[in-house]
Parts: structure tokens; C-alpha cells; sequence
């Protein structure tokens, strides 16, 4: 039986058994304290940081449970959430938000340049943790705070919030490459064409609304003066206001690099790179790349040999395999190589394209039906019920950590305009001094990480 399948239901029937755990009628939450199923009180005493745009998107899976705490740092988004849930307390600094006694569990909707600070102190606080992607705006964040989860992995659930991952098109793209639908795996190539280009940040014009708690949204980013500009843009995709700029985002590379790299990750099986290279558009102090490509190399596995994964962004795109095979007509997309042929997906659909004419497929064994992955199911509610049961889901703060530790590498190697060697296990570059610096980032005076 393949082993890879093999893990896998082990993980659902471990799953399994705790959800048949919690119908005997208890369950353990925070502090120790068991609850009976069926009791009023056997709900996650949740706080929803981050109130509009994404956080909307939350309501829905949260109002079954007890949604005890509100922030935003724009007063009108909390008041519209405080609407629907009436009970819960409202704050503006998140840092209040998570020192109220009674909480259970987080859903990070902040801005980019903030979720490593609310992820790595709810942590602190042992905290169950959901957080919008991308986890981390540097090298150094990312890994602080996997190495937290990893401390705290057998007593907190964590998801990262690509919640693209529970389409049913990852597990056929998974089950197809590492069953040998295209042979042996060599290369991995993953792209998204967003191009928004920004001159630089923007000019001061006028003052925040008083409604606007600016000098919270800054956080611990350096201090740029209030424009309107920056909170233009309606909820869901406001980001694209203000993400691409150094200091408060980590532009494509982050945020739809992180969804589609996950389309790859989840595939592959990779850990940490061993080294990075890009290139791209003359480098701006202020604003992120838009056109850019990076290669990231990998060693063998326990179930396949090296592989090189890259990344494009902006225009950049992989070769096509086929003349008549148009990559640039898939907006987001993942091209697998192997010695057998192509695998070519989006986030829906996957495409195989054997080597030569004379390709028959005899190689390949396609998975029983009763053999094929389970189904994710509703990505932000397998969390909830990981927080009550196994502590166990599909983007966990381990495996999404070591995919954005890897694509913001490819930024550091951008910068400084060469291939870099990396030491996954030291978290250090080996063969720059400057790529080093680069890892982490300056925070404004007042500001910790680590609170």
C-alpha cells in the first residue's frame, strides 16, 4: 500500500477517534477543564481580532460558538461586528484583546505586517491559533513562531489561512504526483500574474478619522504619515492598498504566493530549501517586486530524489510544455516535471501531459477509490473542532511556516542580487553577510515579538 496514503489515514482515524471521544460526552479545553458534550457551556470561548474583510469571512464558523472578544483599530468595523455578536468585549489594541482571562482561542485578521505579533503572543498564552496568511512578513518571524507552535504542538491547534487548500483539486494533484503519474519528480514550477505596481509610499493627505486608531494600524512597522489611499478598496481586498509596500506586506511573494505555493507544497513534501536565487525588476527600497522569478533547491525525501522548486510572479511565467498549452491563461497555477511527463494545475483543475507520442500510461496505477485522500471539509471549522478534539489540521503552523520561511528567502535573495546558500536548521545564510541582515526587520521603539 503506498505509504504516503497509509500516514494519511492513520491521521484521519486518529481524527476519527477524538471526534468519537467528544460524542461520549466530554472534552478538555483550556486549563484542563472538561465539559460535557451536551452542556450549554461546550463552546471555544473565541476572540476575533481583525474584525472586517477577512474576519467577516469567519462569522459564519464561529457564531456556533462563544465569541467572547472583539478587536479593530477602526471603531465603525467593530461596532458593525459587535452588532452580530453582542456578548463578546471590544477593544482596539490587540495586546489588550488577548490578556482577557477567559479566552480559548484566536483568529488573527490583522494586517500582514502584524501576524507574527498577534500569532507568537497568543501562543504565549496558549492560545489555540487560526491566522491569516501570510503568517510572517520576514525570515526571522516565521520561524520564532514555528518554533513556538512546536513547542506547544501536542496541546494547541493552529491553521494558517489558506483556506484554498480544502478544494478537492489538492488532494487529486498530490495523489497523482506522488503516485507516479508523471514518473520520477524533478521539478516544481508555481506562478501567479497580479501585477500592482505603486510608485512608493504614499504622501501625507489629511488626518486619520477619529474613528481610526492609525498609530495601532502601524503597529510596530515603521512610522509612514496617514493617507486615505491606504484604506481604500472594499473588505476582502483592501490588502491590495497597502501589502505591497516593504513595511506593511510582503507583496505577491505573501499573499497570493502563499495560497498557490500551497497548491505545490501540499504535493511535494518539502521541507526548508537549501538555498535561493531570484531576480527581477530593479529592486525598490519602498515597494515589493512585482515581476519575479526565484528557484528555491530541495534535497530527497524518503519518497522521491532532489527537486527545484521556482516561482514567478508579475509576468515572469515557466515554459510551457506544449506549444498549444497556454500558461498565461491560468491566472494562479502549479506545473509539475517529471521523466514521464507534466503535470499542470489550478486551484480547480489539473491537466497530465505524458512525454511523447508514443506515452501509454502503463507506468501508472491510479488509487483504488477507497484509497484516494479524504476530503478536508470546511477549512475554518476543522480547526474549531482540532481545538477540541486531535489538536490535528491540514495548515498547521509547521507546515505553512517552512512554506513562507521559503518564499520570503526569495526576497532576501532578490535584494542582494545572488544565489544563497541556506541552513535551514540554524536559520542562517551561509555564503552572505548581507543576506544574513536581511532576515529580520526593524520594529518601531515599544514594540516586542516576543510579548
Amino acid at each position: 500500500m503506498n505509504s504516503d496514503y497509509s500516514a494519511k489515514t492513520c491521521r484521519r482515524r486518529e481524527f476519527l477517534k477524538s471526534v468519537a471521544v467528544l460524542g461520549t460526552g466530554w472534552m478538555v479545553l483550556r486549563g484542563g477543564r472538561l465539559r460535557g458534550a451536551d452542556a450549554p457551556s461546550n463552546k471555544l470561548n473565541v476572540a476575533l481580532i481583525g474584525t472586517w474583510g477577512r474576519g467577516e469571512a469567519h462569522f459564519g464558523a464561529i457564531s456556533d460558538e462563544n465569541v467572547v472578544a472583539l478587536c479593530d483599530v477602526d471603531e465603525n468595523h467593530l461596532a458593525s461586528a459587535a452588532a452580530k455578536f453582542p456578548k463578546a468585549k471590544t477593544y482596539v489594541d490587540w495586546r489588550k484583546c488577548l490578556d482577557q482571562k477567559d479566552l480559548d482561542a484566536v483568529i488573527c485578521c490583522t494586517t500582514d505586517h502584524t501576524h507574527a505579533f498577534v500569532a507568537n503572543w497568543a501562543l504565549n498564552r496558549d492560545l489555540h491559533l487560526y491566522c491569516e496568511k501570510p503568517l510572517a512578513n520576514c525570515v526571522e518571524e516565521a520561524r520564532v513562531v514555528r518554533a513556538n507552535y512546536l513547542k506547544r504542538k501536542n496541546k494547541l491547534a493552529t491553521q494558517v489561512g489558506t483556506q484554498r487548500h480544502a478544494m478537492e483539486n489538492f488532494n487529486r494533484v498530490s495523489e497523482l504526483v506522488r503516485d507516479g503519474a508523471i514518473g520520477k519528480l524533478s521539478e516544481v514550477h508555481v506562478w501567479g500574474n497580479r501585477q500592482i505596481r505603486r510608485p512608493g509610499y504614499l504622501p501625507a493627505a489629511g488626518e486619520p478619522p477619529k474613528t481610526l486608531h492609525y498609530d495601532l494600524w502601524i503597529g510596530p512597522s515603521p512610522f509612514h504619515p496617514y493617507n486615505p489611499g491606504y484604506f481604500s478598496g472594499g473588505p476582502g481586498m483592501n490588502c491590495l492598498q497597502w501589502n505591497m509596500y516593504w513595511d506593511f506586506g510582503s507583496g505577491q511573494l505573501g499573499d497570493m504566493g502563499s495560497h498557490t505555493m500551497d497548491l505545490a507544497w501540499n504535493a511535494i513534501d518539502a521541507g526548508l530549501p537549501t538555498s535561493a536565487e531570484a531576480k527581477g525588476e530593479p529592486y525598490n527600497p519602498e515597494v515589493t517586486p512585482v515581476e519575479m522569478s526565484a528557484t528555491f533547491e530541495h534535497p530527497a525525501n524518503d519518497w522521491r530524489g532532489p527537486v527545484t522548486v521556482s516561482w514567478y510572479q508579475g509576468g515572469a511565467m515557466p515554459r510551457s510544455p506544449r506549444e498549444y498549452v497556454d500558461l498565461n491563461k491560468i491566472d494562479h497555477g502549479a506545473m509539475f516535471k517529471g521523466d514521464k511527463g507534466f503535470l499542470v494545475a489550478d486551484f480547480n483543475t489539473r491537466v497530465l501531459i505524458p512525454f511523447g507520442d508514443t506515452a501509454d500510461l502503463t507506468y501508472y496505477k491510479p488509487r483504488a477509490a477507497g484509497e484516494t485522500y479524504p476530503p478536508v471539509g470546511h477549512f475554518q471549522k476543522q480547526w474549531t473542532a482540532a481545538c477540541k478534539g486531535n489538536l490535528k489540521t491540514d495548515c498547521d503552523i509547521d507546515y505553512s511556516g517552512t512554506l513562507i520561511e521559503q518564499m520570503l528567502l526569495a526576497h532576501v535573495a532578490y535584494r542582494v542580487g545572488k544565489k544563497i546558500e541556506y541552513d535551514g536548521a540554524a536559520g542562517r545564510v551561509t555564503n552572505s553577510d548581507e543576506a544574513n541582515a536581511l532576515l529580520s526587520r526593524q520594529y518601531r521603539p515599544g514594540w516586542t515579538l516576543d510579548g
